[in-house]
């Protein structure tokens, strides 16, 4: 009998841990991304919430141009302001397509694009 509720237990337990709680774990909740031909900056605004960004955050941002990976960037924590920005050296043209995907470290990602517009003088 004892053995019985112990493995009832346990499996309830293996069910809780198991199974996403999309309340403690979940994707970037919007992105958005803009380009400075100037001076050669994509900024990255994020919005994920956490009650511990230590333990859930955002872990990557990857950067790509035209397709191509210019960088991942990891991070083993996110601001506790959401939402937040981050900035990246990018060189790119009128033309180029941009995109930036954020990864959360323990369930989903969300990726946005944009073209780049001729630089302003």
């Amino acid at each position: 009998s004892s053995t019985l509720v112990l493995s009832i237990f346990l499996f309830i337990s293996m069910i809780c841990f198991v199974t996403p709680q999309n309340s403690y774990a979940d994707a970037p909740k919007d992105v958005t991304i803009k380009y400075d031909p100037n001076s050669q900056t994509l900024t990255v605004t994020i919005t994920h919430k956490s009650m511990f960004p230590g333990m859930h955050h955002i872990k990557t941002v990857e950067i790509k141009k035209n397709n191509n990976i210019l960088s991942t960037n990891n991070y083993d924590t996110q601001p506790k302001d959401v939402p937040f920005t981050y900035t990246y050296k990018v060189e790119a043209a009128k033309g180029d397509k941009l995109e930036a995907t954020a990864t959360c470290n323990l369930s989903g990602s969300k990726t946005v694009t944009l073209t780049v517009a001729p630089a302003t003088k």
